[in-house]
C-alpha cells in the first residue's frame, strides 16, 4: 500500500507537457494533480492503480470518533413523520 507523503514542486514544466496534462485533466473530468500524478508514476515505469477503497482510513479514528459517526448514521436512517407521515405507518 502506498503512503501519500511526498510533495514535489516541479519548475520549467515545457508548455507542451503542460497543456497535455490540463487536457487530459478537462477530458477526463480529473483533476490536474491527479492526471499529473498518473503521468508520473506510468512515466517512472510504475504501474498505476488507483484506490478504490478506505484503507487508508481503517484504524486511524478514535473509538469515540467512530461512535459519534455511528450515531450520525443512526439518526440519518431515522424518518422524519412531519416530513413522511405515510411511512411512519
Amino acid at each position: 500500500m502506498y503512503k501519500y507523503t511526498r510533495q514535489y514542486t516541479i519548475r520549467s514544466v515545457p508548455d507542451p507537457v503542460d497543456r497535455a496534462l490540463r487536457k487530459r485533466a478537462k477530458e477526463s473530468g480529473k483533476s490536474f494533480n491527479q492526471v499529473a500524478l498518473e503521468a508520473l508514476t506510468l512515466g517512472a515505469g510504475e504501474s498505476f492503480k488507483p484506490k478504490r477503497d478506505f484503507s487508508e482510513v481503517i484504524g486511524s479514528l478514535s473509538e469515540k470518533e467512530a461512535t459519534q459517526i455511528e450515531e450520525e448514521i443512526r439518526a440519518q436512517h431515522q424518518i422524519d413523520s412531519k416530513l413522511w407521515p405515510d411511512l411512519s405507518k
